[in-house]
């Protein structure tokens, strides 16, 4: 049994709860608790509390100078929290947000949106394809698909909006969006998708792959940590061991997190049989906080764990946090590569903290794996000779992927095979997301890269 329910995420990590361990806190009491100082004040005080780097913050911070809780921790964090070598925040992730929308999203695996994920493929910003979109979604009912050009929206044009206030800002801001879409094959059309509520398969894609000579790999793709994941995995793993399954390809690519006990669990199939009782990972708090709350999580084996040999992770820049906890946990356990691109580097997490009707996430824990390793701010990089774009050209673990053909050769040869595909998987600049980070977003807006 698990002594401690956490929750670590791309936006925002929740954690606690359990059999008597994790963090209890009370909300505000009283008539004024929930006006808008009492929330600013409550935020405050939580971020001295338990902000993993709250010796950085001044003693003086006036309350005052910020008109709602959710400006005051994002400009607390971003502005007085760590930076990096060129000057830039390294604390994107400390939030506050809707507790029924977090509650809905990690306990049902729904949130409201558009359901689809989107990027550029060009340096300039100007050619925006669609990635995904989620099964049944209003995205997918009104026709969007993987690697369609997104022209313009609303009438304006991508560069237009890109350049003015964002792609991001524009679908936070409207709920009903009429897209000019050019499809991989055929005309121009041009849907009018309203938002909806949109539920997720965690995991939309998994088969067993005949490798010749009677070697069999798993493949599965996972969409992000909630907990609706858990029973699929043991319908995944249990067929994975039936068929003898010694190596696996997780597809990571647009995994920003999610659950820190959904990533114990699948670690717990992936390397309970291999590494049982072995460190999987180490949670540590501030010096205030330690004592209490630093936890280190063991590898348990459960029925359907595999007797893994080799893991391969397909990954890009917007593979994070929980995924790499769960990469970097069994880096010291089996043979781990990763193909495609280095991950964002998210080596921390948020707690969750209930007042009013919200929910604070400050940045409050690191993590590291059983050899201590945990400093991976600059991501997990790919492995040598790995790199692979995520072409859109092709489905999702299609055979000719490029991530799918170097994450074979990976397992038969053990070394990538040489491909002469562009990387094009562009994100923005960290200094972008930072400023991106200053408009309140909903968490799994970020943790999903969706919309």
């Amino acid at each position: 049994m698990r002594k401690l329910i956490c929750l670590i995420a791309f936006a925002g990590l929740t954690a606690c709860g359990g059999s008597g361990d994790g963090v209890v806190v009370s909300p505000p009491t009283g008539p004024t608790a929930c006006s808008v100082d009492g929330q600013k004040q409550f935020v405050l005080d939580q971020l001295f509390a338990w902000y993993l780097w709250n010796d950085l913050l001044p003693t003086d911070i006036n309350i005052g100078s910020y008109a709602t809780a959710e400006e005051l921790v994002q400009r607390v964090t971003l502005e007085l929290g760590p930076q990096d070598t060129n000057g830039n925040p390294i604390d994107l992730f400390s939030s506050v947000g809707s507790l029924a929308a977090d509650t809905q999203f990690f306990g049902e695996g729904k949130f409201e949106g558009f359901g689809f994920s989107w990027r550029f493929v060009d340096q300039a910003q100007t050619d925006l394809r669609i990635t995904r979109t989620f099964a049944g979604s209003p995205a997918d009912l009104g026709g969007l698909g993987r690697g369609q050009q997104v022209l313009s929206l609303n009438g304006r044009s991508v560069t237009e909006i890109s350049a003015s206030e964002g792609i991001s800002a524009f679908f936070d801001a409207n709920p009903t969006v009429t897209f000019e879409v050019q499809p991989l094959v055929g005309a121009v059309f041009t849907p009018t998708i309203s938002a909806d509520i949109v539920t997720i398969d965690p995991v939309p894609q998994w088969r067993i792959i005949d490798a010749g000579g009677g070697r069999m790999v798993g493949y599965f793709e996972l969409s992000t940590f909630i907990s609706t994941a858990n029973a699929e995995f043991e319908t995944v793993f249990a067929a994975f061991k039936a068929a003898n399954v010694n190596d696996v390809i997780m597809d990571l690519r647009y995994n920003g997190g999610g659950l820190v006990s959904t990533s114990e669990l699948l670690g717990d199939y992936l390397g309970g049989s291999v590494a049982q009782n072995l460190i999987f990972s180490s949670t540590e708090f501030n010096a205030d906080r330690a004592a209490q709350n630093n936890r280190t999580e063991l590898l348990e084996l459960l029925g359907s764990s595999l007797s893994l040999s080799r893991l391969v992770v397909i990954a890009t820049r917007g593979t994070a946090s929980a995924s790499e906890l769960v990469t970097n946990g069994m880096i010291p356990h089996v043979d781990v590569a990763i193909v495609g691109d280095t991950t964002f580097g998210k080596p921390v997490g948020q707690i969750g903290l209930e007042f009013c009707d919200k929910i604070l996430r400050p940045t409050s824990f690191k993590i590291a794996n059983a050899l201590g390793d945990g400093d991976y701010f600059d991501g997990l990089p790919v492995t040598a000779g790995c790199a692979a774009a995520d072409d859109l050209n092709f489905a999702v673990g299609d055979d000719l992927d490029p991530n799918m053909v170097a994450a074979m050769g990976y397992i038969d040869t053990g070394a990538c095979p040489v491909t002469s595909v562009p990387i094009n998987n562009f994100k923005a600049p960290s200094e972008q997301r930072a400023a991106e980070r200053r408009a309140p977003r909903p968490a799994h807006r970020e943790l999903l890269d969706a919309y």
